[in-house]
């Protein structure tokens, strides 16, 4: 590598370090990205082809690395999960969460559950729900293009509730981004109902003059709503409140193409997750082309950042150490220094502070780089999810369209938020691919004599429904032929799912830290996570979400099959252990990650309970700034994504502000 010392280093090339990279490009600043995955491929067909190969469709199977062994399965690694320690650049991906006790199968190491608790203990420890990617591009690549602003109030949880903390500056600071949400709505080309979501924002008071920016408004028209959707949107079903809110059903605004343009039109594959196959999609690739153009941005991949130097008199950051690679489980092909005179981490919210605790060898820095708070991989965060499905009356045409094109955007915000959390509910166009592994799941049901799906046998619901689909046909009944076929489109056709996203506290307790005993396979330690759903205020929002569902499936004439998870096992056979089920009043519940890794390098106005300050430069070294999900305060009631993009148009300013004074 030559000696050529850059305006900007970046660690990290998904959304955030794509949009600072590009905007510095713009400005003929000179920009190198490293970025330890593989190259973004010249064609999506690579990957399609992994996806359509892969036993499991999970978000993160069709990138590189593989998420399963091409070897069998076998009894003790049923799924055929490669081992971390292995690869290069692994990553915690969804199917390792019912391993995440086999530190030969899971890339993380959890630290040890407490001896003698019980099911409903705020103190248990759960596997985190989501995953992340390890490529050029990042995790946009699986994302599933919910494009929402956060409210005002999201950023002021604690001065109006007494919970959680507030974001700097509070709702000011809101009003500080609104500009930039702008900004990177137009840039991801989002496709809105700007007429939905102005109900929102005056029924929670974004503004009081009525307006919600000076040029707000969404670059494309919104996606058509689906059949599920308006099945939802019935007077009976927005007839009902919650704790005094509407239930109301708004088109989600989306980055996805409404219509043609740079990118295609949505063909509405119902496959976003885990990838567009034809890019209708935004995702951080289109703006690291963009980046690329302008003829000032670098990238070197499968170069992994290692460790940060610190001078030892100025404390400002002087290089970036890397690990260079050719294949995902070859040897170290090389290491340099990447040196600039700014730099940004951008590698998410999990691999960023296990960047920051690995630096640890700085003479004023023990405990790892801007790390003097004790704050760098604290307040781990996610919107924990709860998963409730049913059978409409009548066909609804399920598996068409993108994954998602409705919510309930109306119970985000309210005076219940100082006794429980708030949350969005997200439609789900798919069926019960999610809550039930379907298609497959009732196929084996209607082939093999099965009951697992609950249509074909004498199960009954918590309100003592009969959830046979056809009451003629005995248990367990086993078809062919047409009878099958009608059996089964029966069915498919009227699956309905709701996701109720519940915002998280942050609790410094949950947290990122470097495995004392497991390296991946370049001698990097792993990250070692402890994560709970401490609060009584989180577990109430699954009671509140359990009983919601409940009024809604019923005042739409639907059935209800939320299947409840069997009670928690906490100790005795990792095999056995369960990974995301608690009980709560009475109830067995289980959660569900977002894919909204959020916190562990917070900013704040304090130095003492924070990493960055307001401008998401670092407390510690003047020189350093982060961007991504990590710099959250609260986790909030809105998909990050967009917050993400508007956060990193803000650091890009700053960072050219700092850059001019020198």
């Amino acid at each position: 590598m030559s000696n050529q010392e850059y305006d900007l280093v970046i660690v990290g090339s998904g959304i955030a370090g794509s949009i600072v990279a590009y905007q510095l490009g713009l400005q003929g600043k000179k920009v190198l990205i490293l970025e330890a995955g593989q190259e973004v491929p010249v064609d999506r067909s690579g990957y399609m082809e992994t996806f359509f190969k892969a036993n499991a469709k999970t978000p993160e199977s069709p990138y590189p690395p593989t998420t399963q062994n091409p070897s069998a399965s076998t009894p003790d690694n049923p799924l055929g999960l490669p081992d971390p320690a292995l690869e290069n650049v692994p990553r915690y991906t969804v199917l390792q969460i019912g391993a995440w006790r086999n530190a030969k199968q899971c890339y993380f190491d959890y630290t040890a559950q407490d001896p003698g608790l019980n099911g409903s203990s705020p103190d248990a420890k759960f596997a985190f729900g989501s995953s992340y990617e390890r490529i050029g591009g990042g995790t946009t690549w699986h994302w599933l293009g919910t494009s929402l602003r956060l409210f005002p109030s999201d950023f002021e949880l604690k001065t109006r509730y007494g919970q959680g903390v507030d974001w700097p500056d509070g709702a000011a600071y809101y009003d500080a981004l609104v500009p930039y949400y702008e900004q990177a709505t137009n840039h991801i080309g989002v496709a809105g109902d700007k007429e939905a979501m102005d109900q929102i924002y005056s029924l929670f008071k974004v503004s009081p003059t009525g307006t919600y920016g000076q040029n707000y408004d969404y670059p494309m028209p919104g996606i058509v709503e689906s059949l599920v959707d308006n099945a939802f949107n019935s007077p009976t079903v927005t007839a009902l409140t919650v704790d005094g809110n509407p239930v109301d059903i708004t088109p989600t605004p989306q980055g996805r193409n409404s219509l043609p343009g740079e990118r295609r039109q949505c063909a509405g594959n119902t496959n976003c997750i885990p990838i567009c196959p034809i890019q209708a999609k935004y995702d951080a690739t289109v703006t690291l082309a963009l980046a690329q153009q302008t003829g000032n941005v670098e990238v070197r991949y499968r170069s992994v950042a290692s460790n940060i130097r610190v001078d030892d008199n100025s404390a400002e950051v002087t290089g970036i150490d890397f690990i260079t690679y050719d294949t995902h489980s070859g040897i170290q092909t090389g290491s340099g220094t990447a040196v600039g005179k700014k730099y940004l981490l951008a590698a998410h919210a999990i691999e960023t502070p296990k960047l920051l605790l690995m630096s640890n060898k700085n003479t004023h820095f023990p405990h790892g780089v801007a790390n003097s708070s004790d704050q760098v991989g604290r307040n781990l965060m996610d919107h924990i999810m709860y998963l409730a499905w049913g059978l409409a009356k009548d066909p609804v045409y399920a598996y068409r369209g993108p994954l998602s094109t409705s919510g309930v955007e109306s119970l985000r915000d309210g005076a219940f938020r100082s006794q429980r959390s708030a949350y969005r509910i997200e439609i789900g166009n798919e069926g019960w691919q999610w809550a039930a592994n379907d298609p497959f799941t009732t196929l084996a049901d209607f082939v093999f004599g099965q009951d697992n799906s609950q249509t074909n046998g004498n199960a009954v619901n918590a309100q003592g429904q009969a959830l046979k689909f056809d009451p003629g046909l005995p248990d367990n009944a086993m078809l062919f032929g047409e009878q099958l076929v009608n059996t089964l489109n029966g069915i498919y056709t009227r699956q309905i799912r709701l996701g109720y996203l519940i915002e998280q506290l942050p609790d410094p307790g949950n947290r990122v830290e470097l495995s004392d005993s497991l390296t991946d396979h370049l001698g990097l330690p792993r990250p070692k996570v402890t994560y709970r759903v401490r609060q009584d205020y989180e577990r109430n929002a699954f009671v509140s979400a359990k009983q919601v569902s409940t009024e809604i499936f019923n005042a739409m004439g639907a059935r209800e099959y939320t299947k409840a998870p069997p009670a928690p096992v906490f100790y005795g056979n990792p095999g056995e252990v369960t990974a995301t089920n608690f009980q709560y009043q009475g109830n067995n519940f289980t959660f569900y990650g977002a894919g909204h890794i959020v916190g562990t390098y917070r900013m704040g106005n304090d130095k003492s309970s924070s990493v960055l300050n307001p401008r998401m430069q670092s407390w510690d070294h003047s020189n350093l700034y982060m961007a991504g999900s990590g710099v959250f305060p609260t986790v909030a009631t809105g998909n990050p994504t967009l917050t993400i993009a508007a956060l990193a148009f803000k650091v890009a300013d700053h960072i050219l502000e700092d850059l001019a004074a020198g």
